[in-house]
C-alpha cells in the first residue's frame, strides 16, 4: 500500500477527533462560556450541518481541481475552524467556527476515498478506503480520549489548538507523499457531475448508508444510559467502553475492506445482517456487565464492516462523478448520525426501556438489507437488459471477437483468413 494512504489517515483521524470530542467537552465548554448544556450540544449540531451542506458542495465547485491541491485546501479550512474555535470569546462566533470545521469533512473523505482508489490496483480498493478510514476509527480509540483529557485538565481551547496541529501535520504529509502529478477531477461541469449523482443506483446506495448507519447511531446515541442503567457500570467506566467499541469499529473498518475486495455486496449484505443480529440482542447483552463490553465491541465491528463497502459502491455507481457521490455519502453518514439518534430518542420517550434504541437500531437494519436488496434488484436488471443491445449493436459483438480470429498479416506473414 503506498504511502499516500498514511497522509489520507492523519486527516481522517484529525477530523474524527475534533467531531466527536466536543461531546465530551460540553459541560466544560457550557461553564466557560456560561450557556446551558443543551445550549452547548447544539454545537454538535453546528459541526453536522457543516458536514450536510459543504460535503456535496465542496467536492462540487473543486471537481476540475487537481486532487491534491482540493485535499490540502480542504485541510487548510479545516485548520481554521479550529483555530477560530480554540480563540473563540463568544458562543456565537464558536457556533459558526464549529460549521466552518464541518464543511470540509465530507469533502475530504469523498476525494480522499477517490486518490485512495486510483492509487492501488482495482483488487485493493476497498482495502485502499479501509485504511483511510483507519484514521477516523483510531481517532475514537485514542484522539477523542486524549484530547478529551486534555481538554478537562488544560482547558478546552488547549484541545482545538491541539486538533489544528494535528490539520498541519496532515498538510504536510499530503505535501509530501501524495504524488503532485497525480490526476484531476471529473470534466463533465457541474451540471454533468449533477446528473451522474441522480441516478436511481447512487441513491439506493446513499439509501443503504442513511438506514444502515442510522441503526448504529440509533443504539450508540444512547448507549451510555444503557451501560450505567441496564448493565450497571459505573460512569467512570464509560470512557473505557467507548474505546472498546473504537477498537471493534477499527477491527471492522480493516476486515470490511479485506472482505470487500472478494466481494463488494456480499460484504455489505453479511455486516448488514450481523448488525441486525447484534441490535437485536442488547437486551439480553446489557444484563450482564461482561456481556455488555462484549455488545459494544461487536457493534462497532458490525457497523464499520460495512463502511468500506458502501463507500466503493457508491463511488462505482456515480462513475462520471465520483468525488461528489463519495463526499455525498459522507453528508448520508451524518443524516444517519442525526436520523438514528432520533428515531432512537422515540423509542426512549415512548417508554419501551433503556435498551429499546438498539430494538429500533435494529428495524432500521432491516430496513437497511431491503434498500440495498432493491439496488441488487435495479443492478441485475440493467445487466440483462445491457446484454441484448450491445448484440445488435450494429455489428459490434462480432467487431469485438474478430483480434481472436483475425492473424495479422504484419505479425505471421501469411494473408488473413476470413472467418
Amino acid at each position: 500500500m503506498p504511502l499516500a494512504l498514511l497522509a489520507l489517515a492523519v486527516g481522517a483521524f484529525g477530523i474524527g477527533t475534533t467531531e466527536f470530542v466536543m461531546m465530551g467537552l460540553l459541560p466544560n465548554v457550557a461553564d466557560d462560556l456560561h450557556i446551558s448544556i443543551p445550549s452547548a450540544g447544539h454545537l454538535v449540531s453546528a459541526y453536522a450541518l457543516g458536514v450536510v451542506i459543504g460535503a456535496p458542495l465542496l467536492a462540487a465547485l473543486t471537481a476540475r481541481m487537481p486532487r491534491r491541491r482540493v485535499l490540502v485546501g480542504l485541510m487548510v479550512l479545516f485548520v481554521a475552524g479550529n483555530a477560530v474555535s480554540a480563540a473563540a470569546p463568544d458562543y456565537h462566533l464558536l457556533m459558526a467556527a464549529r460549521f466552518v470545521s464541518g464543511l470540509p469533512h465530507g469533502a475530504f473523505f469523498g476525494v480522499g476515498a477517490v486518490v485512495a482508489t486510483s492509487l492501488v490496483a482495482p483488487e485493493r480498493k476497498a482495502r485502499s478506503v479501509s485504511l483511510m478510514f483507519l484514521g477516523l476509527t483510531v481517532a475514537n480509540v485514542i484522539g477523542v480520549p486524549i484530547a478529551t483529557l486534555m481538554g478537562q485538565q488544560l482547558g478546552w481551547r488547549a484541545t482545538f489548538l491541539a486538533v489544528s496541529a494535528i490539520g498541519l501535520a496532515a498538510i504536510a504529509a499530503l505535501l509530501l507523499l501524495v504524488p503532485a502529478d497525480h490526476g484531476h477531477g471529473e470534466s463533465g461541469g457541474l451540471r454533468g457531475e449533477l446528473k451522474a449523482l441522480g441516478s436511481l443506483p447512487v441513491w439506493l446506495s446513499l439509501g443503504t448508508t442513511v438506514a444502515g448507519f442510522g441503526a448504529l447511531f440509533a443504539a450508540y446515541s444512547y448507549v451510555t444510559p444503557m451501560l450505567t442503567g441496564t448493565a450497571g457500570f459505573a460512569e467512570a467506566s464509560v470512557t473505557l467502553l467507548l474505546a472498546l467499541f473504537g477498537v471493534g469499529a477499527t477491527a471492522g473498518n480493516l476486515l470490511g475492506g479485506r472482505l470487500a475486495d472478494r466481494s463488494l455486496r456480499g460484504t455489505l449484505f453479511g455486516g448488514l445482517v450481523s448488525l441486525v443480529v447484534v441490535l437485536a440482542l442488547f437486551p439480553v447483552l446489557m444484563r450482564a456487565e461482561w456481556s455488555a463490553g462484549v455488545a459494544v465491541v461487536l457493534l462497532g465491528m458490525a457497523a464499520f464492516t460495512t463502511g468500506s463497502p458502501l463507500q466503493l459502491m457508491v463511488m462505482e455507481k456515480a462513475s462520471a462523478a465520483p468525488s461528489l457521490a463519495s463526499s455525498a455519502n459522507q453528508a448520508a453518514f451524518n443524516l444517519a448520525n442525526a436520523g438514528g439518534a432520533w428515531i432512537g430518542g422515540l423509542a426512549l420517550a415512548a417508554g419501551f426501556g433503556l435498551t429499546s434504541p438498539a430494538v429500533a437500531g435494529a428495524a432500521l437494519a432491516v430496513l437497511g438489507i431491503g434498500v440495498a436488496g432493491v439496488a441488487h434488484g435495479v443492478d441485475l436488471r440493467r445487466s440483462r437488459g445491457a446484454a441484448p443491445s450491445a448484440a445488435t449493436g450494429h455489428g459490434l459483438l462480432v467487431a469485438s471477437h474478430l483480434p481472436d480470429a483475425v492473424s495479422p498479416a504484419q505479425d505471421t506473414g501469411e494473408p488473413t483468413r476470413r472467418r
